[in-house]
């Protein structure tokens, strides 16, 4: 997917992906989500993301909802959370080692 924000493009067949999460549903479920989590050769984080119409990831025009497929900057904090929160310790030792420590 490619979008265009603040005149900068983000392609995620160019950008490299760090970590996905989806909740196993099928493309044609309403529930369906997916998240991608990459990094541009700019060093921007972005989500690629794409849900069903009962999902976070939807548009209502009208009396109906659907699911839609974007593309959302993050900076490096809410990536660090994104990664936190699937549990993609890995992950986070690779792209942010200098933000966690020994508990």
């Amino acid at each position: 997917m490619k979008k265009i924000i603040s005149k900068k493009i983000y392609d995620t067949e160019k950008a490299k992906l760090v970590a996905e999460y989806s909740n196993g549903l099928f493309l044609g479920d309403f529930n369906h989500l997916y998240e991608g989590l990459y990094l541009s050769n700019s060093g921007q984080f972005f989500l690629h993301a794409q849900g069903g119409p009962h999902t976070k990831y939807s548009e209502s025009s009208g009396n109906s909802t659907s699911g839609i497929e974007t593309i959302i900057l993050l900076d490096n904090n809410q990536a660090y959370a994104w990664l936190e929160k699937h549990n993609k310790i890995a992950k986070i030792e690779d792209y942010f080692s200098e933000m966690i420590r020994e508990g």
